[in-house]
């Protein structure tokens, strides 16, 4: 039952696209309710520049996050989760990340 919630987490990080990828991931670097063993601050500034790269929005306007609600439901699907689901899921996606930009 535990491994579910990762489980249903991953399929749904796959079925984004690379944009919301990003968006999910700065959320996680950048929220205090998430309990993940990286470097934050570091993560937080990767994808913050690789979304910059992608989506003119994103780097032109104050983005309200609150409005991608795709991203709202997976950041509550993450906040339920214990530490060590949250960083199995955050490496899940951090790699992802990283693999689509190869």
């Amino acid at each position: 039952m535990e491994n579910d919630k990762v489980k249903y987490l991953i399929n749904m990080i796959n079925d984004m696209d690379l944009t919301n990828k990003l968006r999910l991931a700065i959320c996680m670097s950048d929220s205090s309710y998430t309990n993940l063993k990286y470097d934050k601050t570091e993560m937080y500034k990767y994808f913050d520049n690789m979304l910059k790269e992608i989506d003119k929005e994103y780097r032109t306007t104050l983005v309200n996050f609150a409005k991608y609600h795709l991203i709202m439901f997976a950041m509550a699907k993450i906040m339920e989760m214990t530490k060590e689901q949250q960083n199995q899921t955050a490496l899940y996606l951090f790699n992802n990340i990283k693999m689509s930009n190869i």
